[in-house]
């Protein structure tokens, strides 16, 4: 039998939460599949940890980790801790440290969820986003000169090397293929004069070893712009750190909310383990309370047995979700319910056993 070793982040606020729902379902759904395990090793890592200690993590996280086939985090960041300090410290530095330089978000309309989009049907969204994940915008060059002085000046370099941008683009060159689906490039070539037309460079360069694909090509204004009047346009869209972390949440707003956004951090070559996480924050507000939407945590449960092979299981729970959502009879208060978080779960696990 196949094990599988998790490394569990649940991180901070709704975090544990919501995570602790995650584990149950892929342990439901070993358990019924027969062939394959789940080992979880649990990390008490976070912006708790950071007030007791001074840092993240601990100072050998990092080796620690690399031991797991997969981490699943919770979420990240609490009042009192800077933004910068819980994103880069721990989060970042997991990207960076494994080479997590996919980020696969997918963007899709399932039957039943909220759309605030007018005259828009399911088979209008369905998008996957393929971010870059390791350098770009969020490289974390730059400089801080003359601090605290009136000639203060600070200067965030954009970093966008040949490899970075090459593999990405490569990789949602693959995806277009496999699933026969157009690919859509988004930067801003027309005033980034020279990290954008360098993507843009890069981007026309690998598409000729693609002619099967059909390609398309936007500034990122004009993609926001398109997302919300004409989202059936985009079917794989591959862009870079920064326009990718903004776009997918727009397009988490027009698929149903936050509580349904899952990403992926991949490692694709797998010498390091990749990472799987809901994208909707900690939501200190309602930390505690027992009602955060756990759907998108099973959502990026379902990705990570996508990413194992497990790809039956992995639509199993998206159409278990779809149903949810289609039934309302456990939904949590974000999508119109009044189901606790550990209800959905329990939901989720009744419906895994009818299957």
């Amino acid at each position: 039998m196949t094990t599988h070793k998790i490394a569990v982040i649940a991180g901070d606020g709704i975090g544990p939460e919501v995570i602790s729902e995650g584990i149950r379902v892929l342990e439901k759904v070993a358990e019924l599949d027969g062939g394959f395990k789940f080992e979880f090793t649990y990390f008490p890592w976070g912006c708790e940890f950071y007030k007791e200690t001074g840092r993240m993590m601990d100072e050998d996280g990092i080796e620690k980790l690399k031991e797991f086939d997969a981490i699943f985090l919770g979420a990240v960041g609490a009042p009192g801790v800077p933004d910068h300090i819980s994103l880069w410290d721990l989060l970042l530095i997991i990207r960076k440290s494994f080479d997590q330089y996919i980020n696969l978000r997918p963007v899709k309309l399932l039957c039943g969820a909220p759309c605030p989009l007018k005259d828009v049907s399911v088979e209008d969204v369905n998008m996957t986003f393929v971010r870059e994940n390791s350098e770009g915008e969020y490289a974390g060059s730059g400089s801080w000169l003359f601090k605290n002085k009136p000639n203060e000046v600070v200067i965030q370099d954009g970093v966008f090397s040949r490899k970075g941008c090459e593999r990405v683009i490569r990789y949602a060159f693959e995806l277009a293929k496999a699933e026969k689906k157009t690919l859509t490039s988004i930067s801003k070539g027309n005033a980034l004069n020279y990290s954008m037309v360098f993507w843009d460079q890069i981007f026309n360069e690998v598409s000729k070893d693609y002619p099967e694909v059909k390609t398309y090509s936007y500034l990122v204004d004009a993609a926001s712009m398109f997302m919300i009047k004409d989202p059936k346009r985009f079917e794989i869209v591959v862009t870079s750190n920064l326009f990718g972390d903004i776009l997918t949440d727009l397009g988490a707003a027009i698929a149903g909310g936050m509580g349904l956004a899952a990403g992926a951090n991949l490692n694709p070559e797998r010498e390091f383990p990749s990472m799987f996480e809901p994208i909707h924050g900690s939501a200190p507000d309602i930390a505690g309370k027992g009602i955060a939407n756990p759907l998108a945590t099973v959502w990026s449960a379902s990705q990570m047995l996508d990413f194992f092979g497990h790809e039956d299981w992995g639509k199993k729970l998206i159409t278990i979700i779809e149903e949810m959502l289609l039934e309302k009879k456990a939904l949590p208060a974000d999508l119109g319910g009044t189901a606790k978080t550990v209800e959905v779960g329990d939901e989720v696990l009744r419906k895994l056993e009818t299957v």
